[in-house]
């Protein structure tokens, strides 16, 4: 005989409701919070415009009909698109994150945060169009910083002690995750919708990292997180209909998401929710490279110029050492052939190869014109990973959160030159005084690559100054970066 099931509905889980009490009550107070989701938000924005200049990525974008433009829709930056907000942020979440150059969040599972403003931006967008041509007023950039900084402690604090890559499950999850509860705040849902739309990104498909990893890797990792953050703003947009949640998503015996997806265990929090992620988050500043090789990138730019300054170049090396931490090994480590861009970005031998053989690392350099040079898989095959126990202590130190690689290279003739150790990437809080600088050349590089003279100097106006741009409505912001 069967055991009874009950079919009393349960309380909503307590991870839903923490969720939705943090989105809707907490008030922040941080000024480094504040500060830092500006900067963010001017660094996404210019990956976005770098990552237009690449057909790969732009074949993606526009509305689902080609010619569709819809009234009061979002605009995408850089382009002439006006969609509708689940699709805008499709675009939005795809350029933002295509040349792995936005921002990064490193625990028990990675990601990155700003991800999440494809939706928070296009729905922002969206609903300030809208309320104008209603006569009402728009809602302000510092509703989306607000956003910002709720997304990234909510996906940041879930990553802290829970790894969702080592049961199969790509990090995009806590995007959706993450822009459902911020985008649910933004259009208004109430406490009970709000768990409702978090319970059904929960339950939702959740992609596998199939496309991250040998023998598989591609592009899709560059349009994942536009995937899921357009699909938060759908199941927001579904909750706010007065659609039924799921209040056991995650507990339920066998259907749940613990017993489903997680191996039976239950998400484990080594701190609430408040506004820790935003303010020790790492932006990518010198390179576009998978974080975890950012410090070993940086030691080979070192090594490259210790290399000229004894007039040998890359081709005298004998053996290069990659002293790193577990996670880069089990990440990006990676020998054999590689077949396209997306492939490359995550092999820390190509990253450390590149800047050995030309001084630099860009977008471009994973291209296959650069990658057919010969010397690169050479160099590649020179090169032994040995994990650090102790850069895998400090990686996961709440305190440090160090990714540290350090690069000892063997010449053919004998010479074993000075171990280069890079503890903290120039994105890293402990080195934001020399970070921001290097920032703000870089979203210049980046405006200058889609808008005219003129109009790049009225977004410089309107951007660089955060109490300007928090009180500056969102779609007069918007328009300000429309071609």
């Amino acid at each position: 005989m069967s055991a009874h099931i009950s079919n009393e509905r349960p309380l909503p889980d307590k991870v839903l409701t923490d969720i939705a009490d943090y989105t809707l009550d907490y008030e922040i107070k941080s000024e480094l919070a504040w500060s830092t989701a500006h900067y963010c938000l001017l660094d996404t924005l210019g990956c976005g415009l770098e990552a237009l200049t690449y057909p790969a990525c732009t074949k993606l974008l526009g509305p689902i009909v080609h010619g569709t433009v819809v009234p009061n829709g979002a605009k995408v930056p850089g382009t002439q698109f006006q969609l509708d907000p689940v699709q805008a942020a499709f675009n939005i979440g795809t350029i933002i994150r295509w040349l792995d150059f936005n921002d990064t969040w490193l625990a028990a599972e990675w990601g990155h945060p700003s991800d999440n403003l494809g939706g928070i931006l296009a729905t922002a967008d969206w609903l300030s169009r809208s309320a104008v041509a209603k006569g009402k007023p728009a809602l302000l950039m510092k509703d989306v910083l607000d956003a910002m900084i709720r997304a990234h402690e909510i996906q940041g604090v879930l990553a802290l002690e829970n790894s969702f890559n080592k049961v199969g499950l790509d990090h995009v999850l806590l995007v959706k995750v993450a822009s459902t509860a911020a985008v649910g705040r933004l259009i208004g849902l109430t406490r009970e919708e709000l768990i409702n739309a978090v319970s059904l990104a929960f339950v939702d498909g959740q992609s596998l990292r199939t496309y991250r990893h040998a023998p598989n890797t591609g592009s899709r990792k560059s349009w994942a997180a536009g995937d899921a953050t357009s699909r938060a703003v759908r199941l927001a947009l579904i909750a706010k209909t007065g659609e039924m949640g799921y209040p056991s998503v995650l507990t339920a015996k066998t259907w749940g998401f613990y017993d489903v997806s997680f191996k039976g265990n239950a998400f484990k929090f080594q701190r609430p929710y408040g506004s820790y992620v935003m303010e020790h988050v790492l932006f990518k500043i010198s390179f576009p490279a998978e974080f975890h090789s950012q410090t070993a990138v940086e030691a080979a730019m070192d090594l490259h110029a210790k290399l000229r300054a004894i007039g040998k170049t890359a081709e005298d090396i004998k053996k290069i050492t990659i002293r790193t931490h577990e996670a880069a090994i089990r990440i990006i480590d990676k020998k054999g052939p590689l077949n396209n861009p997306a492939d490359r970005d995550h092999c820390i031998q190509y990253m450390v190869a590149v800047p050995l053989l030309y001084g630099r690392l860009t977008a471009a350099d994973y291209e296959d014109i650069v990658a057919a040079d010969p010397r690169i898989d050479l160099l590649r095959d020179k090169m032994e990973c040995i994990e650090d126990k102790q850069f895998t202590r400090d990686y996961h130190d709440p305190e440090k959160r160090s990714i540290a690689n350090a690069l000892t290279v063997e010449l053919i003739d004998g010479t074993i030159l000075d171990e280069v150790v890079v503890e903290y990437p120039i994105g890293h809080k402990r080195r934001r005084e020399e970070g921001i600088p290097e920032l703000l050349k870089k979203f210049r590089i980046n405006l200058a690559r889609k808008f005219p003279e003129k109009q790049q100097q009225n977004i410089l106006h309107a951007a660089l100054d955060v109490n300007r741009l928090s009180n500056m409505p969102v779609d007069e912001f918007i328009d300000l970066m429309v071609i």
